[in-house]
């Protein structure tokens, strides 16, 4: 291996040295283009003796900003190869604007729109204050974990998103059409309609008690969630929850293809006009009476279901049906198979 230092010729005290970091195979010489380098990631390159196939990976090529704070306006506007550390972003606006690969770690944010059109960015262990809202919008390709959110309307009209470990306290509008989200260990509480519009996203591990979650979304896996709210999942399509309790009346009204496993399922009128709708393996609380109205779908409840209401067609099975409404107002084909289990 090979250890290559370009010493950086800036002005200011806060900044560091780059480092390149390159692996050498078989001791032939290496041609690197440096415009290849991104940091944090693995890139293959070739030898220059026999085009052979050899990987390396950039460490860090970055500038260090810490112990010190800014406020204003934009502040570090069109920074690049930046990692600001226990840094504090004062009340302002748009301090990290038109930026790209930035690191951000122990640091508290209390101005509006820190970060805004950033490209390739992670945030860790940091703060963002109530006076940070509207903090990430327009960006993409972000890491964040380990980070306490109390601002309002984060995340919008993002792309590539992973989070780990992160809880937002004020989760008004937040995930606002946003494609290809990643999740692991997420709590909300408060606010309205998180992820509304947003498209590809995968949860392990989820909280929350914010009014109307996921309405209108598409391509989604949720796993271990616990969601208390009225309205969530509706006008959803292709969306797959497994292991989680879903809590709160009119859930999952006019979705398309929901599919729920080995889900508990609580408050009234739950599933109407779904459109092939599959519960397998689920549980009900007692409430929830007016089940499946004017829904197609395949139910595989395990104990006992309040009352069902009207469903258009498909089958439904039950260990227990406490009651069965069909009336005048069911809709065509109205043919739908509702039976215990043997």
């Amino acid at each position: 291996c090979e250890l290559f230092h370009l010493i950086s010729k800036l002005d200011t005290a806060f900044l560091s040295d780059y480092t390149y970091f390159c692996k050498r195979k078989n001791s032939r010489n290496i041609v690197a283009d440096d415009s290849l380098l991104k940091p944090g990631t693995q890139e293959t390159l070739h030898s220059s003796t026999d085009n052979e196939k050899i990987n390396y990976k950039r460490l860090h090529i970055m500038k260090l900003i810490e112990n010190t704070e800014f406020g204003g306006e934009r502040p570090l506007f069109a920074s690049h190869d930046l990692h600001i550390n226990n840094v504090t972003i004062r009340e302002g606006e748009s301090a990290i604007k038109e930026c790209s690969n930035i690191v951000a770690t122990n640091c508290r944010f209390e101005g509006n729109y820190p970060f805004w059109h950033v490209h390739g960015f992670t945030i860790d262990n940091c703060y963002f204050a109530v006076g940070g809202r509207s903090a990430l919008w327009y960006s993409d390709h972000l890491t964040m974990k380990n980070t306490v959110i109390d601002a309002p309307k984060m995340f919008r009209e993002m792309n590539d998103i992973d989070i780990e470990n992160v809880e937002i306290n004020d989760a008004d509008e937040i995930f606002w059409r946003c494609n290809r989200i990643n999740v692991k260990n997420l709590k909300l509480h408060g606010g309205t309609y998180p992820f509304m519009f947003s498209n590809d996203i995968r949860i392990d591990g989820f909280e929350s008690d914010s009014k109307y979650v996921f309405q209108y979304v598409k391509n989604v896996e949720i796993h271990n969630a616990k969601i208390t709210t009225k309205d969530a999942f509706w006008e959803v399509e292709n969306v797959t929850i497994y292991d989680s309790e879903l809590n709160g009346e009119y859930f999952g009204w006019h979705s398309r293809n929901l599919r729920l496993v080995n889900c508990h399922i609580s408050g009234e009128q739950p599933l109407c006009y779904a459109h092939d709708l599959v519960l397998e393996n689920c549980t009900f609380d007692s409430e929830c009476d007016r089940a499946f109205e004017y829904s197609t779908l395949n139910a595989d409840i395990r104990g006992a279901i309040t009352n069902i209401k009207n469903p258009m067609s498909g089958v439904i099975v039950a260990d227990s049906i406490g009651s069965v409404t069909i009336d005048e107002n069911i809709k065509a084909p109205a043919n739908c198979e509702i039976k215990t289990r043997d």
